[in-house]
């Protein structure tokens, strides 16, 4: 991927909005083929207006990690993660995973379950959100486990709200202290569920734990066996499986929440596939112009919004959130690590050089 200080907006985001107004204008024509009527036709472009906000700010946090992961890749693997990344994010996540969902759940094929999509609607959303309690769980122990270990590092001597993260990266020299924290909640929130929900909530967090360590595990032994690898695999594929993985966990709440929205699989699919280019598109523009390095506790707030997301996922196995509460909360600590990382720049002078390296032993609570 290569860098481009000049680049403007509009050569950042030109893909995404292409692909926004064809999808508005696929959603407006599926909204007239099942209705007939004007109005038809304006509430689906709407509800998919909607779902891309929806994703957008849900997934801000996302675009934030992605980039911070993207740097640290060799620009094939950058490049494969920016094509085949959003195939799997658009294709996969909106419409294979949601099909597979409802697939399992009421034991019938793939090409049943697209059946039952487009003819049976509001028996497949019923589906769907009868399975949101494994995912929720699944997702949001990976998530946790994102963010714990992004603060939980002896090594991390930048930070936010310093007397949170001074003391996380001091306890960091005790081992497995997140998967202890993780363990504990996921004990907790197991036991104000009652019989068979209980159970599921266990099991669907300890595989959502083990999936984060197998990963982990896969990248430790990927980067350590490197030097074997073609010049194209080196560390990348590690970092690839990752974000994929991040990628879909991210995704779970969106693809739930949707339905609160509309039943029709293929409007959520456009609506959120129409969100996921902007997240791509964000992604690409944070990488090239190095605002992370800029603006230093803007991946903070990235990570505490992962933090907060994965524990909402918990609590809602037990009531109901709005979406939009979700969004707005991890879009508004994005916004006030971005105000803090602006105002450490004035009072430090601080230029707009990317490739200016901020003293590492600063702390701002």
């Amino acid at each position: 991927m290569t860098s481009s200080s000049s680049k403007s907006m509009l050569g950042y985001f030109g893909w995404a909005f292409i692909v926004t107004i064809a999808g508005l204008v696929l959603g407006g024509l599926l909204g007239w083929n099942m209705s007939g009527t004007l109005g038809g036709l304006a509430t689906a472009f709407f509800i998919c207006l909607v779902l891309a906000v929806l994703e957008i700010s849900l997934s801000f946090d996302n675009a934030i990690v992605n980039a911070n992961k993207l740097k640290e890749m060799t620009p094939v693997w950058q490049h494969r993660f920016l094509t085949w990344g959003i195939v799997i994010a658009v294709f996969g996540m909106r419409i294979v995973f949601p099909l597979a969902i409802v697939a399992i759940a009421a034991h019938i094929n793939p090409w049943e379950a697209l059946k039952l999509a487009a003819a049976e609607p509001e028996q497949y959303a019923a589906i769907m959100h009868d399975a949101h309690l494994p995912i929720a769980a699944f997702g949001g122990t990976f998530l946790m486990m994102v963010g714990l270990t992004y603060f939980f590092d002896r090594e991390k001597d930048v930070h936010w709200i310093a007397f949170v993260e001074k003391a996380m990266a001091q306890f960091a020299t005790v081992k497995g202290i997140e998967i202890a924290f993780v363990l504990i909640l996921v004990l907790i929130f197991t036991s104000l569920l009652d019989g068979e929900d209980a159970t599921t909530f266990l099991h669907a967090s300890v595989y959502g734990l083990l999936t984060f360590l197998l990963v982990e595990v896969l990248s430790g032994f990927l980067d350590a066996s490197q030097k074997a690898m073609s010049a194209a695999a080196r560390g990348g594929l590690g970092a690839f499986l990752y974000l994929e993985i991040l990628d879909a966990s991210f995704s779970f709440d969106g693809v739930i929440g949707a339905f609160a929205l509309t039943q029709n699989l293929f409007i959520i699919a456009i609506g959120l596939g129409i969100g996921a280019m902007y997240v791509r598109s964000m992604t690409i523009m944070l990488v090239e112009k190095g605002t992370l390095a800029h603006y230093r506790y803007l991946e903070h707030g990235a990570f505490y919004a992962i933090l907060i997301l994965s524990v909402i996922m918990y609590v809602q196995t037990l009531m109901h959130i709005p979406e939009v509460i979700t969004g707005l909360g991890g879009a508004a600590l994005i916004g006030i690590s971005l105000l803090s990382s602006i105002r450490y720049n004035k009072r430090n002078g601080t230029g707009h050089d990317p490739a200016h390296r901020e003293p590492r032993d600063r702390a701002e609570a």
